[in-house]
């Protein structure tokens, strides 16, 4: 009896130590998941951070590279002004950028300028926008319907290398008033492009995605919604830019000639009254609007790639 008495606090004893080890046994690896789960965050907000961190100062190389590269364009170009250098490119007659920025000043001050640049502006505006719906929705039927294409095609073929200066007589003829032949020379500069590469996006469009879009069953409608539009809107977005700049072009080409407002005949003005400066403040200004309407396209058309970015 003494014996067994003496038997059974040891057993519970040992049951004991057995049970709380296997608690500790039990409990240490949650612990140990719940410290790794409460600090693996913060790899990932450094990691995340690092990353914003390395993107901001390419951002910022880039940009000083750039301002750079634009500071020694304009030191050599005052310094050849200024020096008067004629190797071959005569500079005697040219103003300097010091010049040129007392005549932007000047011109800033006045509000025919803003209304030279509000015309070009509204005829870019009313021509691109047109050539962008007619252009992609032809590049579309032409990529997708060879019937149309070879309908279309020749046309486009032939009037493509005619440049916007030589529509000027026939678009006079054509259209009642100045305003309408502008709009329409600057539109037939911008719709050439735009056709071309939507036609190209679709031709470029892998077959192997068509045919398995079709083996499940996919009906054209859904192909060309699901495969052939999201695989051509690289083209189509590049043509848009592509288009902005030639629009520019032909809307100048068609100011300087018929035009009574609009940067091009400001531009084309100055130059007949023999205004150096003023020469210049208009291709800067017509370079900056440009820059500024092409970046605007960029701009409208990111989200349409967005996975492309993704994909990288």
């Amino acid at each position: 009896m003494n014996a067994h008495a003496r038997i059974a606090p040891q057993a519970t004893v040992k049951m004991a130590a057995v049970d709380e080890s296997a608690d500790i046994a039990v409990t240490a690896p949650a612990t140990t998941a719940e410290a790794e789960s409460s600090r693996s965050p913060r790899p990932d907000a450094r990691e995340e951070r690092s990353e914003w961190m390395a993107g901001l100062t390419t951002s910022v190389a880039r940009w000083v590279v750039r301002l750079s590269a634009l500071l020694a364009g304009l030191a050599c170009w005052h310094y050849a002004s200024s020096k008067g250098l004629t190797l071959y490119v005569r500079f005697e007659q040219i103003p300097g950028p010091l010049k040129v920025g007392e005549a932007l000043i000047n011109q800033l001050q006045h509000v025919a300028f803003y209304l030279h640049i509000g015309a070009s502006l509204q005829r870019i505006a009313i021509s691109y926008s047109l050539a962008a719906g007619i252009g992609i929705a032809l590049g579309l039927l032409m990529g997708r319907s060879r019937f149309i294409r070879d309908l279309i095609f020749p046309y486009v073929e032939i009037l493509r290398p005619i440049p916007g200066v030589a529509w000027i007589p026939l678009a006079i003829l054509l259209w009642p008033t100045e305003e309408g032949s502008i709009i329409y020379i600057t539109f037939l500069g911008a719709l050439f492009p735009i056709i071309l590469n939507t036609l190209h996006g679709v031709e470029q469009t892998p077959e192997v995605l068509v045919r398995a879009a079709q083996s499940l069953g996919a009906s054209r409608m859904c192909i060309f919604r699901h495969v052939v539009l999201p695989g051509a809107l690289p083209s189509i977005c590049a043509g848009l830019a592509i288009g902005m700049g030639v629009s520019w072009f032909s809307l100048l080409a068609g100011e300087i000639i018929s035009g009574q407002y609009g940067i091009g005949y400001f531009t084309w003005n100055a130059y007949s009254i023999i205004n150096p400066p003023d020469i210049i403040v208009g291709m800067l200004t017509i370079g900056l609007l440009g820059a500024a309407t092409t970046a605007l396209v960029h701009l409208i058309t990111r989200p349409a790639l967005a996975w492309q970015r993704k994909a990288r």
